[in-house]
């Protein structure tokens, strides 16, 4: 009985297909069994940048990263007149391409495929009149836009030109000016084309530097995407566009796979298996961040459109795959869609998928664009998430590169991407989730999310802090008096941590050293041992202020030691020693005083090039500075150590790094 309802299904199931003249089916499969490839030997089908992703988040192999069964894909093309377009092995399932009934109807009978359903008919020429892009791009020419941002600087490392708005709008110049513009970063971005973006002057930084990794057309199965359709290249210049003065996008040192997935002549969910197909291979290659400003809801068959039910982030076919995706450790971005004025009103997907970074439109004032979609999703998710500039945002024109101004989702999305990806660059240790978490956490209305900006528009600033201070780790101890302070930050040479302290009895923290930092970016463990013989019992508090550049400064955390030690002793006399151990490289400056008193610690190379200073407020007692030359000199030879006192020269001494 089940057989012959089975049999029947597939008969109405074909004639239907066969009215409505599709031939570009899904199959799904039932498992991936007897397959060649194993979860224990997956150096078969993922690079060893995509293997290194998932050790770095603690990510475990499973069977969702197994290729589809070969065997199975094999029986499918042998049914008769079939192409096989693509596959997803996250959703277990493959687009076909094919005319012949007879063929469906022996697909539909194999053991292993559990159904086999329509989602495109011939490919055809024209625009599709459903949700494709609604960006409303100027003409193409340059001009002036009617919202204005904060002013240009060319003070910082790149002069952003008329770029600037959308850049400063999130402190974007902040992770620029100290060394994030995206190097090392892997981003997909996945769109309808990339019109000319091999001669266009707007790429040539990132087609100069090979910034370009890869491309593929899911559309037309072939590698070129330079002679398609201009919105990718659109969305890309606002990251990669690298123009001094007149055009930077927010990522510019990235490196790119550019994936056209979109057709614009239709409007079909193959395109969303096409996304699905482009997500795993850019998964598969160890890519970074996905910059997706594509969306669906409605369709050129109405029978394939969602309802806002369905925006739920587990529904649709892209939605799911982006859900895979963000498992996979990957971060993406998502435009929101433009569907605020419209009768459809709310987010389309991908964007609701849980696990992603859903973005909004404003100008570069921060007014929200009427035409950026409404949230929630329909299971209650914040959407948007964020919000960036895609009301008059400036993007590439296709005729000759320079700024033209579009407003869409669409260009709000990429701006995101390259803020994101430059975020991630200094803080890799954070997971893509992190990363999300950290730029809501930084918005505008983080307290107060609405439905068109949902947490508001990302300070990478303030995202920045955020991260400095959930990898700061830190410890206190007490011994012979001396407080011993010991604590780990991310920092480089521009940066500064001031330790405060407040003794017992005293209303306020005093300033009582200031560590710089030296060398490149990265993990610095610092110390910093505190004489307390004049202190009373009792506790004694520290905070540690961070100050970056002249940018910011704020307070990474703060800590205290209980002194149960009569350690208020009186010292009668004065004294400066410094001493070298040379086999652990560590010179001790240990200064005594019998009255607080203002001290510098500097070094100097032997060419007189001053590599470090340290200044501390000395309270009555003995300090003892460690200085670690090994972290401080930049090669072995002669240095001098000088010690000032109350702004006077107090002893130099002379030490050999061997």
């Amino acid at each position: 009985m089940k057989r012959t309802l089975s049999l029947l299904c597939i008969c109405l199931f074909l004639s239907l297909c066969s009215q409505a003249q599709f031939t570009r089916y899904i199959i799904r499969f039932r498992d991936k069994g007897t397959n060649p490839f194993s979860i224990s030997n997956p150096g078969q089908y993922l690079t060893q940048r995509a293997l290194d992703r998932r050790a770095r988040y603690n990510i475990s192999i499973d069977s969702s990263d197994l290729p589809i069964t070969p065997r199975y894909i094999d029986s499918v093309r042998l049914s008769g007149a079939v192409t096989i377009l693509n596959s997803s092995k996250w959703l277990n399932q493959i687009a076909i391409q094919t005319s012949d009934a007879a063929a469906l109807t022996k697909i539909n009978s194999l053991p292993f495929v559990i159904s086999s359903f329509p989602v495109a008919p011939r490919m055809q020429q024209g625009n599709s009149t459903k949700n494709k892009f609604e960006d409303s791009n100027t003409p193409d020419i340059d001009l002036t836009p009617s919202v204005t941002g904060r002013p240009a600087n060319a003070d910082g490392y790149y002069n952003y030109g008329k770029s600037n708005g959308q850049v400063k709008i999130h402190h974007g110049d902040f992770l620029h000016d100290h060394g994030f513009r995206g190097e090392g970063m892997q981003m997909t971005v996945l769109d309808a084309g990339f019109f000319h973006y091999l001669t266009l002057p707007t790429f040539d930084s990132i087609r100069n530097n090979n910034q370009v990794l890869g491309t593929w057309d899911f559309v037309a199965n072939e590698a070129s995407v330079n002679e398609d359709y201009v919105h990718g290249m659109q969305c890309l210049s606002t990251i990669a566009a690298n123009i001094p003065g007149t055009f930077v996008g927010t990522a510019p040192k990235a490196s790119f796979y550019l994936y056209r997935t979109e057709d614009v002549s239709s409007e079909y969910p193959i395109e969303e298996q096409n996304l699905a197909a482009g997500a795993e291979r850019s998964d598969s290659l160890g890519v970074d961040i996905f910059s997706i400003s594509l969306g669906y809801s409605q369709f050129d068959n109405a029978t394939f459109d969602y309802t806002y039910a369905d925006m739920n982030g587990n529904t649709s076919i892209s939605a799911r795959a982006a859900d895979i995706a963000a498992q996979k450790g990957i971060l993406l971005v998502i435009a929101a869609g433009n569907e605020g004025n419209g009768g459809w009103h709310y987010l389309i997907t991908p964007s609701d998928a849980d696990s992603v970074l859903c973005v909004g439109a404003v100008d570069t004032t921060g007014q929200v664009a009427g035409f950026s979609s409404y949230g929630p999703s329909s299971d209650g998710q914040v959407k948007p998430g964020v919000a960036a500039v895609g009301l008059q945002a400036v993007v590439a024109n296709s005729s000759n590169g320079l700024p033209a101004y579009g407003s869409g989702t669409s260009f709000a999305c990429p701006n995101m991407a390259g803020i994101s990806t430059c975020l991630w660059q200094a803080f890799p240790e954070i997971n893509n989730m992190g990363i999300i978490d950290a730029l809501e956490v930084s918005a505008s209305r983080y307290s107060t999310p609405d439905n068109r900006v949902g947490y508001g528009i990302p300070d990478a600033k303030k995202a920045f802090v955020i991260l400095q201070k959930k990898l700061f780790t830190r410890q206190a101890s007490i011994s012979n008096c001396t407080a011993q302070l010991r604590f780990s930050v991310k920092a480089d040479n521009t940066m500064s941590e001031v330790i405060e302290r407040k003794l017992p009895g005293e209303a306020d923290y005093t300033t009582v050293s200031t560590l710089q930092n030296n060398g490149a970016w990265g993990k610095h463990d610092l110390s910093y041992d505190d004489n307390i013989g004049s202190a009373e019992m009792g506790a004694i508090k520290y905070r540690i202020k961070m100050i970056i550049a002249s940018d910011t400064s704020f307070y990474l955390d703060s800590m205290s030691v209980n002194n149960n030690q009569v350690c208020n002793t009186i010292v009668t006399e004065n004294n400066i020693l410094i001493t070298q151990d040379v086999n652990s490289e560590k010179v001790d400056v240990t200064i005594t005083r019998s009255a607080a008193a203002k001290i510098n610690i500097s070094i100097r190379n032997a060419l007189g090039q001053k590599i470090y200073t340290e200044d501390i407020q000395q309270p009555v007692g003995t300090l003892v500075r460690s200085l670690d030359m090994k972290k401080i000199a930049g090669s072995r030879g002669i240095y001098f150590i000088t010690v000032y006192v109350d702004n006077k020269k107090a002893k130099t001494k002379q030490i050999l790094r061997p």
